[in-house]
């Protein structure tokens, strides 16, 4: 008993292989005949040609090119019209496109971030708007560029063996670039945040991939590289609500101590209103250390980080004003200098220097 199976199958649109493979069935489970494979020698030529299909925009113009430094101008009319001329207006239309696309991007990206900004975070809502519009354009463009017939498969991968090299040229940017994600994940400090970190402190202005805008005290933009910011220490001084004032005075030894700690609470007293209260709250002096030439106190108060500044100025002007009252001396580094002369001792006499003559002479 035989049975015969057939197969056929196309490639392209006339090059056909036709396989037949035959099993003998009942005298052996393991005997079995080559297959065999026939071709048609017509389609063999002609699959190179199909395969190719028409000559691209490049080798037509190469052609005409050729046609024109041979003298030959007929080809030029039918290339104008029948391949430039349309290959521009696809080109017109892709770029329109991709046109729109980035303006649908935009647009697309601020109905998305802005709720976020407003309601969770301004640096997140920033992050998630600019990744919407590289996600939206990026997908435009490489939909634009395939339906022009771009070979993106071979674009990929010279993409990607350039950027193997650009990589390597590039350590301190993609540095930059992962430093600014692990930041926008994390949020050690958001827009708006004082910071001191890279070696700048300032207000927080704008968090991008690259860089961290900061504005300085003194209204200075300072531009850092996140990878600056992120491998040092990160202080965020407008992170809590509260922060304590702690302002140090000395006094001179001869003054009372407990005279001089009610003076020191009474200037703290001044600012009550202003005082949070609670656990580890509220004002306090403390005795801090005996200093070479003065008893040193720090007067501690705590309150709203807004007030902050306004409050350490004020209460260093109250302290002042309060030991004025009662004539407490706030001394200052002084160095006393004796000098003393011993009578006895004969005053040194200047000598001049010897001459070569004054030497005795080697006979």
């Amino acid at each position: 008993m035989v049975r015969q199976l057939a197969v056929s199958t196309t490639v392209h649109s006339d090059f056909r292989v036709d396989v037949s493979d035959w099993f003998l069935l009942g005298e052996s489970k393991d005997s079995q005949e080559p297959c065999h494979v026939e071709t048609n020698p017509m389609d063999e030529e002609a699959a190179p040609e199909t395969a190719s299909g028409d000559p691209g925009l490049v080798e037509q113009t190469s052609d005409v090119v050729t046609s024109i430094t041979e003298g030959d101008w007929d080809a030029v009319k039918p290339y104008l019209v029948e391949t430039l001329v349309p290959a521009l207006i696809n080109a017109g239309l892709g770029l329109l496109v991709i046109f729109l696309g980035y303006l649908i991007g935009k647009y697309i990206a601020r109905i998305v971030s802005n709720p976020i900004r407003r309601k969770v975070d301004e640096t997140l809502g920033r992050f998630i708007g600019q990744m919407t519009f590289y996600a939206i354009f990026g997908g435009v463009t490489i939909a634009v560029l395939s339906k022009l017939g771009a070979p993106l498969g071979g674009l990929a991968a010279i993409l990607a063996a350039m950027g193997f090299a650009v990589g390597l040229a590039f350590q301190g940017t993609l540095s930059n670039f992962a430093a600014g994600v692990l930041m926008m994940v994390f949020r050690p400090f958001k827009v708006g945040d004082f910071i001191n970190a890279g070696g700048v402190a300032g207000v927080v202005n704008e968090i991008d991939l690259f860089t961290t805008k900061i504005d300085t005290p003194d209204n200075r933009r300072i531009i850092v590289p996140n990878s600056s910011i992120s491998g040092g220490t990160i202080e965020n001084v407008s992170f809590h609500d509260h922060r304590r004032v702690e302002v140090a005075v000395g006094v001179g030894y001869n003054a009372n101590l407990d005279q001089t700690r009610s003076t020191l609470q009474a200037a703290l007293d001044e600012f009550a209103e202003l005082t949070i209260s609670g656990d580890g709250r509220g004002n306090q002096v403390v005795l801090a250390e005996l200093g070479d030439s003065a008893v040193v106190w720090k007067c501690r108060i705590w309150v709203q980080a807004s007030d902050f500044w306004p409050i350490q100025e004020g209460l260093t002007e109250a302290i002042k004003r309060q030991l004025d009252a009662v004539d407490i001396s706030i001394p200052f580094p002084q160095l006393d200098v004796h000098l003393s002369k011993d009578d006895d001792e004969e005053p040194n006499r200047t000598r001049r220097p010897q001459r070569r003559d004054d030497f005795p002479q080697a006979s």
